[in-house]
């Protein structure tokens, strides 16, 4: 079912974004060569005790999952595109590192994500992240009244087929708000005009997933979580959870 959400309402997942934002702003800043992903985990957890709020992730387990998810944070490197589980890796020089991380504060829920470079960065891996910022930046321009989800979605696809990526075609966007995965879904591609209408009140998460390769193709570690490009190209995942209003766009996983 869809819910739309009162100011009021936006006002208190506004607060529980902003707990995400700080959180994945720590874990870039402890992000380095040598650093293991699971000290990443750590810095994450850290700035949400401090806030008193709790992870979504930690214990999720939807029915595709032989486990429960063990972390706060999703930790996605290189060729694993979402999912990833933060482990014992440690960083490398040029990794390009997904980050996704959730936050409860008095009952609403916000959901982001950024990818970055360690160290030293090769040219298309930097444009690989640009053009995810950029299919980013262009669903959430079309999180509009009156457009449809397909519209975004759109968007989206518009900004990855140029930059001649792929993107897993069974994983997306949601609504999000009391509980992390709310209707409706929001595809990677889509086609304008199509699918759930869109007015104020209605939050989403707005995430695209681009695959370097150009192949929608993927594949799941043993972990029963991992999902990794199935070329082996590198993958990037950039996510703000976004509010649909008559004002515009509005952004609640800013800092």
């Amino acid at each position: 079912m869809v819910t739309f959400k009162t100011d009021t309402e936006l006002d208190a997942m506004r607060e529980a974004g902003r707990v995400v934002a700080h959180a994945l702003a720590a874990v870039q800043e402890a992000a380095r060569v040598g650093v293991s992903l699971a000290e990443l985990d750590e810095a994450a957890r850290a700035v949400l005790d401090e806030a008193g709020a709790r992870s979504p992730f930690l214990g999720y387990r939807p029915s595709f999952a032989p486990t429960p998810f063990p972390g706060v944070i999703c930790a996605s490197v290189n060729d694993a595109v979402v999912h990833g589980i933060p482990d014992g890796y440690r960083l490398r020089d040029g990794d390009v590192v997904g980050i996704d991380c959730g936050a409860e504060l008095d009952g609403w829920t916000g959901d982001a994500a950024v990818t970055f470079i360690v160290g030293r960065a090769r040219p298309a891996d930097v444009e690989l992240v640009e053009a995810t910022r950029r299919a980013l930046e262009a669903g959430i321009a079309a999180a509009v009244p009156g457009n449809h989800i397909g519209d975004i979605s759109h968007a989206i696809g518009t900004v990855a087929d140029a930059a001649r990526c792929g993107m897993p075609a069974d994983f997306g966007g949601h609504g999000i708000g009391r509980r992390m995965h709310e209707d409706p879904s929001v595809p990677g591609r889509g086609r304008p005009g199509r699918g759930f209408p869109l007015r104020h009140g209605l939050t989403l998460a707005i995430e695209p997933m681009l695959m370097a390769g150009g192949s929608d193709a993927y594949c799941t570690d043993p972990d029963g979580w991992t999902l990794r490009t199935a070329d082996g190209s590198r993958a990037a995942h950039i996510e703000h959870t976004v509010a649909v209003t008559d004002d515009g766009p509005r952004i609640l996983t800013l800092p």
